[in-house]
């Protein structure tokens, strides 16, 4: 069996097992996506990955722009409320 066909095989229960077990560990499985996301190997496993990551990116990005409307809409509310105090 060549390389190509390894990569091409579904991955069989245990081995998805095995994956979701690494994966849900804390930093290594962090790692994990990147090193089988980019790294040879099966593709299924490969595009599992990628899109986990493409997910973790698109939540990144919303939490951040949550915070920052988050921190300037409190900022403005503090000032209105400050203002009104001191009339």
């Amino acid at each position: 069996m060549s390389d190509n066909d390894a990569a091409e095989k579904p991955l069989s229960t245990g081995e998805w097992f095995v994956t979701l077990l690494v994966l849900g560990l804390p930093l290594v499985g962090l790692v994990m996506y990147f090193v089988w996301g980019f790294g040879p190997g099966n593709v299924s496993r490969r595009n599992f990955c990628r899109a986990v990551l493409l997910w973790l990116a698109i939540m990144l990005a919303l939490g951040l722009m949550a915070l920052i409307a988050f921190v300037i809409f409190g900022g403005t509310l503090a000032a209105l409320i400050n203002q009104a105090s001191q009339r």
